[in-house]
């Protein structure tokens, strides 16, 4: 149970430092630009502790997927980004996805 919260803590991470990508202006302002470094980072070993355990397989599907949608819910929220029909659509079927893998596979855990 401890390597999902560090894989749920990796792609928290992940988003934020993506977030800060665009804020970083090309890496022209300095604090954006360091959260960029610091959240790549922690989310990388975070995620590279949870492959210990749980299959790559697996650990980058739901990385990718809860990601693809969290930085767009992010990018709505505070980079004004506005997603039509079609993304919400899609991003809905990447989260049945994910749910699927995380309820149904049978790939085992160490």
């Amino acid at each position: 149970m401890m390597y999902w919260l560090i894989l749920a803590v990796a792609i928290v991470a992940e988003v934020i430092a993506t977030s800060a990508l665009k804020l970083s202006d090309g890496f022209t302002r300095l604090w954006p630009s360091l959260l960029v470094v610091v959240g790549y980072g922690t989310a990388i070993y975070l995620l590279s502790l949870t492959l210990k355990v749980i299959p790559v397989g697996i650990v980058y599907a739901i990385w990718s997927g809860v990601g693809i949608v969290l930085i767009a819910i992010a990018a709505t929220l505070f980079l004004g980004q506005r997603l039509d029909t079609p993304a919400l659509l899609g991003m809905a079927l990447i989260v049945s996805g994910v749910v699927v893998i995380h309820l149904f596979s049978q790939v085992s855990v160490h």
